[in-house]
């Protein structure tokens, strides 16, 4: 159990179990055990579905946004200061069970403990789900924050494009979502007075201390690019080395100059996507697309680090995808949370997230749950129940002190 953090009623202990259960089949591919919740799929609708279904067991007022985002109100949604907890459904290819859903389930087992020990909210708190968080289907990370923010335009998200050519648009439109109407809803924004998100770590660092939560300091600065090398389609068998206008060997180059560079700097480089044309195993690529996932302590570092992977990617058209800066969390915010928790770790993070993108409108947090191995986005990603638990019992501590003392701006102390 966390520091600081009531254990949880039973009844809510075993609701949650029941939850989780619902929610682990949902797009798990069995070839692999991992997830393919894609945005706008027929996976992402049942997880859709699951989170409105645990709106109507509690009785709470359930709505979607313009923009795709699901939430599920216990108070008046119009009233303001509103405490708001969540995080996504969707999932990277193959991705593991934790990352993101035990941000949704446990939020809403955090409600059941706040409503099982009484408590009297003074002000409405919202679960939310955001749409399209991990970009796996269109190329963009935390879409649904980005444009409820305006981080991204509304225009220039609707034609984003998955792999088979559908832009988002189109993929919200079949899914009964209205694209015209997306794009920065400052009506939503107004009502939230704090976001708290809780995660299972992506790392090892509270794996190698006896604490089962812990509260974010930081997000590191991180962005993704698109390398396109362009050479010749060739015959393998009869095409000359010198004769050859092959692209290969500088992506090979720029995929070792990353991982030098990100080992020099103290940074993080992955070339982890990648498309070859024509790809064929007897010819010579014609043209071969890579997107770089960079991440680094500061702006400086990182710039330095593309920087030298664009040099070494002989002729490659460099295109920067996405890039967020360095997110630093209200500091008030997360020194409140840690003392609520008895003191519990702080730490900073090379992954992004919902609460990233909201830290730029209105004070936000984030809650850490052990990770014993360290290992997400796969298969193997996975946190122990009783870990799970107590951070789903320290979110309600946390939420029950922001439900029930001053919010707004400055009172985060």
């Amino acid at each position: 159990m966390a520091e600081g953090a009531r254990a949880l009623p039973e009844e809510v202990a075993d609701g949650f179990r029941r939850v989780w259960r619902d929610l682990l089949p949902v797009g798990r591919c069995d070839a692999t055990g991992g997830y393919r919740r894609h945005a706008w799929t027929a996976a992402d609708a049942q997880c859709r579905a699951w989170f409105a279904g645990q709106a109507r067991e509690r009785g709470l007022t359930y709505e979607t946004d313009r923009n795709g985002n699901q939430w599920a109100w216990m108070g008046d949604p119009a009233a303001g200061d509103a405490v708001v907890t969540g995080s996504h459904l969707d999932s990277v290819p193959d991705g593991g069970a934790y990352d993101g859903p035990l941000g949704v389930a446990g939020a809403f087992a955090a409600l059941d403990a706040l409503r099982a020990r009484g408590v009297r909210p003074e002000r409405p708190l919202a679960v939310v789900n955001f749409a399209e968080e991990e970009g796996a289907r269109f190329g963009l990370a935390c879409l649904g924050s980005r444009l409820m923010t305006g981080a991204v335009g509304a225009e220039a998200a609707r034609e984003l494009r998955d792999a088979d050519g559908v832009t988002l648009a189109a993929a919200m439109e079949r899914a009964g979502c209205d694209p015209e109407a997306a794009g920065r809803d400052d009506e939503r924004l107004a009502r939230i007075g704090v976001f708290v998100e809780l995660h299972v770590e992506q790392g090892r660092r509270l794996a190698a201390t006896p604490h089962p939560v812990g509260v974010a300091s930081a997000i590191w600065p991180h962005g993704r690019w698109r390398f396109d090398f362009r050479g010749e389609a060739n015959h393998a068998g009869t095409t000359r080395l010198e004769d050859r206008r092959d692209p290969m060997p500088a992506y090979a180059a720029a995929v070792l100059a990353a991982r030098a560079g990100a080992e020099r700097l103290g940074a993080l480089a992955t070339f982890g996507r990648v498309r070859v044309e024509p790809n064929g195993t007897n010819a010579i690529a014609s043209l071969v697309s890579a997107w770089l996932d960079c991440r680094a302590p500061e702006a400086a570092l990182l710039d330095r680090l593309v920087e030298e992977t664009a040099r070494a990617a002989e002729g490659a058209e460099v295109t920067r995808e996405s890039y967020t800066a360095v997110v630093d969390f209200d500091v008030a915010l997360r020194d409140r949370v840690a003392r609520v928790l008895g003191g519990a770790p702080v730490l900073p993070t090379g992954a992004g997230h919902d609460a990233g993108i909201l830290a730029g409108v209105v004070p936000a947090a984030m809650l850490f749950v052990r990770n014993p191995t360290g290992v997400s986005h796969s298969p193997y990603e996975h946190a122990e129940e009783a870990d799970c638990l107590a951070g789903v019992a320290a979110l309600a501590v946390v939420l029950e002190d922001l439900l029930t003392t001053a919010v707004g701006p400055g009172a985060a102390r």
